[in-house]
């Protein structure tokens, strides 16, 4: 299964924006720099992020994005879904009923192939479900053992983040 790039860039903008300080915000080009991605395709990944209740937009001069609810209420599959959309990654369209001589009329049972694709993505979405940004963020900090990558992460906060109060 490929996801594609712009699931990367909301997971990391969300762990980004979970770091601001209360009232605090950061714009849409901010955090494409961060990144180094482009700003008008992490807009559309931001306005998908807004459009599911995972990051609220402040307007205004000094607005930008923060979260719209706590890192432990934000799963993995919550961002997937709102950059992705809810279709399965695998659609079955029924190929074994094409070509010469199909079966008539529609299968007894459904497709194995099916099947077995649906049971990977019900475990795949599972495991997404079960982790939080908390939990990466968390992670992160067991992991970053000399402390560079939060620094890097601090040191951009302090020159762009907004404060919207």
């Amino acid at each position: 299964m490929k996801l594609s790039d712009g699931v990367e860039q909301a997971i990391h903008s969300v762990t980004m924006l979970s770091a601001l300080s209360p009232g605090g915000v950061l714009p849409a080009a901010a955090l494409a720099e961060f990144h180094g991605v482009g700003t008008s395709y992490l807009l559309k990944h931001l306005q998908a992020l807004s459009g599911a209740g995972i990051v609220e937009t402040v307007p205004g001069p000094k607005g930008g994005y923060r979260l719209a609810r706590t890192t432990d209420k934000i799963t993995l599959l919550d961002i997937v879904l709102a950059v992705e959309g809810h279709a399965p990654a695998f659609r079955c369209n029924e190929i074994r009923q094409r070509g010469p001589n199909p079966v008539p009329g529609k299968p007894a049972k459904p497709c194995g192939i099916a099947s077995a694709m649906l049971r990977a993505e019900r475990a795949y979405r599972a495991e997404l479900q079960r982790t939080t940004i908390a939990d990466i963020m968390q992670d992160l900090s067991e992991t970053d053992s000399d402390g560079a990558i939060a620094a890097r992460g601090c040191a951009f906060l302090e020159l762009n983040e907004r404060r919207s109060t």
